[in-house]
Protein backbone atom coordinates (compact mmCIF):
# COMPACT_ATOMS: atom_id res chain seq x y z
CA UNK A 1 0.00 0.00 0.00
CA UNK A 2 2.79 2.39 0.93
CA UNK A 3 4.65 1.61 -2.31
CA UNK A 4 1.50 2.23 -4.31
CA UNK A 5 0.95 5.58 -2.61
CA UNK A 6 4.54 6.63 -3.29
CA UNK A 7 4.18 5.63 -6.96
CA UNK A 8 0.95 7.65 -7.24
CA UNK A 9 2.58 10.69 -5.65
CA UNK A 10 5.60 10.41 -7.95
CA UNK A 11 3.35 10.08 -10.98
CA UNK A 12 1.30 13.12 -9.96
CA UNK A 13 4.36 15.29 -9.47
CA UNK A 14 5.75 14.19 -12.85
CA UNK A 15 2.54 15.35 -14.51
CA UNK A 16 2.70 18.67 -12.71
CA UNK A 17 6.33 19.24 -13.74
CA UNK A 18 5.71 18.27 -17.36
CA UNK A 19 2.51 20.27 -17.61
CA UNK A 20 4.13 23.65 -17.04
CA UNK A 21 6.37 24.94 -19.78
CA UNK A 22 9.39 27.13 -19.05
CA UNK A 23 7.81 29.47 -21.61
CA UNK A 24 5.16 30.20 -18.97
CA UNK A 25 7.89 31.40 -16.64
CA UNK A 26 9.29 33.73 -19.29
CA UNK A 27 5.77 34.95 -19.96
CA UNK A 28 5.31 35.83 -16.31
CA UNK A 29 8.57 37.77 -16.36
CA UNK A 30 7.47 39.59 -19.48
CA UNK A 31 4.13 40.48 -17.90
CA UNK A 32 5.98 41.92 -14.96
CA UNK A 33 8.33 43.87 -17.19
CA UNK A 34 5.57 45.56 -19.17
CA UNK A 35 3.57 46.42 -16.07
CA UNK A 36 6.31 48.40 -14.32
CA UNK A 37 5.86 50.10 -11.93
CA UNK A 38 3.72 48.12 -9.48
CA UNK A 39 1.94 49.13 -6.32
CA UNK A 40 1.30 46.54 -3.65
CA UNK A 41 -1.05 48.10 -1.14
CA UNK A 42 -1.60 51.27 0.91
CA UNK A 43 1.22 52.68 2.98
CA UNK A 44 1.39 52.61 6.74
CA UNK A 45 0.94 56.24 7.73
CA UNK A 46 0.63 55.44 11.41
CA UNK A 47 4.19 54.10 11.58
CA UNK A 48 7.42 55.97 11.21
CA UNK A 49 10.65 55.29 9.38
CA UNK A 50 12.20 51.93 10.17
CA UNK A 51 9.02 50.34 11.49
CA UNK A 52 6.97 51.50 8.51
CA UNK A 53 9.46 49.86 6.16
CA UNK A 54 9.62 46.65 8.18
CA UNK A 55 5.83 46.30 8.34
CA UNK A 56 5.23 46.92 4.64
CA UNK A 57 6.39 43.54 3.24
CA UNK A 58 4.69 41.68 6.07
CA UNK A 59 1.28 43.28 5.67
CA UNK A 60 0.45 42.30 2.11
CA UNK A 61 0.12 38.75 0.78
CA UNK A 62 1.84 39.77 -2.47
CA UNK A 63 5.21 40.68 -0.95
CA UNK A 64 4.90 37.98 1.70
CA UNK A 65 4.30 35.09 -0.72
CA UNK A 66 6.86 36.27 -3.27
CA UNK A 67 9.68 36.65 -0.77
CA UNK A 68 9.01 33.32 0.89
CA UNK A 69 8.83 31.69 -2.56
CA UNK A 70 12.29 33.06 -3.39
CA UNK A 71 13.66 31.36 -0.30
CA UNK A 72 11.91 28.07 -1.05
CA UNK A 73 13.17 28.02 -4.63
CA UNK A 74 16.71 28.85 -3.48
CA UNK A 75 16.53 25.87 -1.11
CA UNK A 76 15.36 23.65 -3.97
CA UNK A 77 18.32 24.79 -6.08
CA UNK A 78 20.74 24.18 -3.21
CA UNK A 79 24.44 24.97 -3.07
CA UNK A 80 25.55 28.56 -3.58
CA UNK A 81 22.11 29.45 -4.92
CA UNK A 82 20.82 29.28 -1.34
CA UNK A 83 22.47 32.62 -0.62
CA UNK A 84 23.04 34.02 -4.12
CA UNK A 85 19.40 33.96 -5.25
CA UNK A 86 17.99 35.72 -2.14
CA UNK A 87 20.89 38.19 -2.29
CA UNK A 88 20.03 38.99 -5.91
CA UNK A 89 16.43 39.65 -4.93
CA UNK A 90 17.35 41.93 -2.02
CA UNK A 91 19.91 43.83 -4.10
CA UNK A 92 17.65 44.42 -7.08
CA UNK A 93 14.72 45.31 -4.84
CA UNK A 94 16.89 47.99 -3.22
CA UNK A 95 17.86 49.25 -6.69
CA UNK A 96 14.21 49.43 -7.75
CA UNK A 97 13.35 51.42 -4.65
CA UNK A 98 16.23 53.86 -5.23
CA UNK A 99 15.27 54.35 -8.88
CA UNK A 100 11.68 55.05 -7.89
CA UNK A 101 12.53 57.37 -4.99
CA UNK A 102 14.86 59.42 -7.19
CA UNK A 103 12.32 59.68 -10.00
CA UNK A 104 14.25 57.62 -12.54
CA UNK A 105 11.29 55.23 -12.67
CA UNK A 106 7.81 56.74 -12.57
CA UNK A 107 5.14 55.58 -10.17
CA UNK A 108 1.88 56.27 -12.01
CA UNK A 109 -1.24 55.22 -10.05
CA UNK A 110 -2.62 53.58 -13.21
CA UNK A 111 0.02 50.83 -12.96
CA UNK A 112 -1.29 49.14 -9.80
CA UNK A 113 -0.70 45.46 -9.07
CA UNK A 114 0.13 43.66 -12.37
CA UNK A 115 3.89 43.49 -11.95
CA UNK A 116 3.70 42.16 -8.41
CA UNK A 117 1.01 39.67 -9.45
CA UNK A 118 3.16 38.44 -12.35
CA UNK A 119 6.08 37.91 -9.99
CA UNK A 120 3.89 35.73 -7.76
CA UNK A 121 2.82 33.69 -10.75
CA UNK A 122 6.37 33.23 -12.02
CA UNK A 123 7.94 32.43 -8.67
CA UNK A 124 5.13 30.04 -7.82
CA UNK A 125 5.69 28.13 -11.07
CA UNK A 126 9.41 27.93 -10.40
CA UNK A 127 8.72 26.32 -7.02
CA UNK A 128 6.08 23.95 -8.43
CA UNK A 129 8.57 22.67 -10.99
CA UNK A 130 11.52 22.84 -8.60
CA UNK A 131 12.99 24.39 -11.74
CA UNK A 132 16.72 23.87 -12.21
CA UNK A 133 18.48 26.86 -13.75
CA UNK A 134 22.10 28.00 -13.83
CA UNK A 135 22.71 30.15 -10.77
CA UNK A 136 23.35 33.28 -12.81
CA UNK A 137 20.10 32.89 -14.71
CA UNK A 138 18.18 32.17 -11.53
CA UNK A 139 19.60 35.27 -9.87
CA UNK A 140 18.78 37.40 -12.91
CA UNK A 141 15.20 36.12 -13.04
CA UNK A 142 14.41 36.84 -9.39
CA UNK A 143 16.20 40.17 -9.81
CA UNK A 144 13.73 41.18 -12.52
CA UNK A 145 10.82 40.40 -10.22
CA UNK A 146 12.52 42.14 -7.30
CA UNK A 147 12.69 45.46 -9.16
CA UNK A 148 8.92 45.71 -9.12
CA UNK A 149 8.70 44.96 -5.42
CA UNK A 150 11.26 47.68 -4.78
CA UNK A 151 9.26 50.21 -6.78
CA UNK A 152 6.13 49.21 -4.88
CA UNK A 153 7.87 49.79 -1.56
CA UNK A 154 9.08 53.21 -2.68
CA UNK A 155 5.58 54.13 -3.83
CA UNK A 156 4.29 53.60 -0.30
CA UNK A 157 6.96 55.68 1.45
CA UNK A 158 5.11 57.71 4.12
CA UNK A 159 5.64 61.42 3.60
CA UNK A 160 7.07 61.91 7.08
CA UNK A 161 9.40 58.88 7.03
CA UNK A 162 13.15 58.97 6.57
CA UNK A 163 13.74 57.16 3.23
CA UNK A 164 16.94 55.49 4.41
CA UNK A 165 15.40 54.13 7.61
CA UNK A 166 12.32 53.04 5.68
CA UNK A 167 14.52 51.17 3.19
CA UNK A 168 16.46 49.44 5.96
CA UNK A 169 13.12 48.33 7.39
CA UNK A 170 11.75 46.67 4.28
CA UNK A 171 15.13 45.14 3.45
CA UNK A 172 15.30 43.58 6.92
CA UNK A 173 11.78 42.19 6.57
CA UNK A 174 12.64 40.79 3.14
CA UNK A 175 15.72 39.01 4.49
CA UNK A 176 13.58 37.58 7.29
CA UNK A 177 11.02 36.25 4.81
CA UNK A 178 13.74 34.76 2.60
CA UNK A 179 15.11 33.01 5.67
CA UNK A 180 11.69 31.58 6.48
CA UNK A 181 11.37 30.34 2.90
CA UNK A 182 14.85 28.80 2.98
CA UNK A 183 14.13 27.01 6.23
CA UNK A 184 10.80 25.68 5.02
CA UNK A 185 12.20 24.71 1.62
CA UNK A 186 15.19 22.88 3.07
CA UNK A 187 13.05 20.98 5.56
CA UNK A 188 10.39 20.11 3.00
CA UNK A 189 12.99 19.01 0.44
CA UNK A 190 14.39 16.54 2.93
CA UNK A 191 11.11 15.23 4.33
CA UNK A 192 8.13 16.16 2.14
CA UNK A 193 9.01 17.75 -1.23
CA UNK A 194 5.34 17.82 -2.19
CA UNK A 195 4.68 20.46 0.48
CA UNK A 196 6.99 22.96 -1.21
CA UNK A 197 5.35 22.40 -4.55
CA UNK A 198 1.87 22.72 -3.13
CA UNK A 199 2.94 26.02 -1.62
CA UNK A 200 4.31 27.07 -5.00
CA UNK A 201 1.03 26.12 -6.66
CA UNK A 202 -0.91 28.21 -4.15
CA UNK A 203 1.42 31.16 -4.80
CA UNK A 204 1.02 30.82 -8.57
CA UNK A 205 -2.78 30.65 -8.26
CA UNK A 206 -2.80 33.72 -6.03
CA UNK A 207 -0.66 35.53 -8.60
CA UNK A 208 -2.90 34.51 -11.49
CA UNK A 209 -6.02 35.69 -9.65
CA UNK A 210 -4.38 38.98 -8.69
CA UNK A 211 -3.14 39.47 -12.25
CA UNK A 212 -6.59 38.92 -13.73
CA UNK A 213 -8.08 41.31 -11.20
CA UNK A 214 -5.53 44.03 -11.92
CA UNK A 215 -5.82 44.27 -15.69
Amino acid sequence: MKKSTEQLSSSSMTKIRNGISPIALLGAAALAAVSMPAFAHPGHSTYGGLLAGFVHPLSGFDHLLAMIAVGVWAAQLGGRAMWAVPLAFVSMMALGAVLAMTGVIGMAPSAIEPGIAASLLGLGLLVVRAQRLPMGMAAMLVGVFALFHGVAHAAELPGFANPMRYAFGFLAATILLHGIGLGFGATASARAPLLSRLGGAATAVAGAIALVGSV
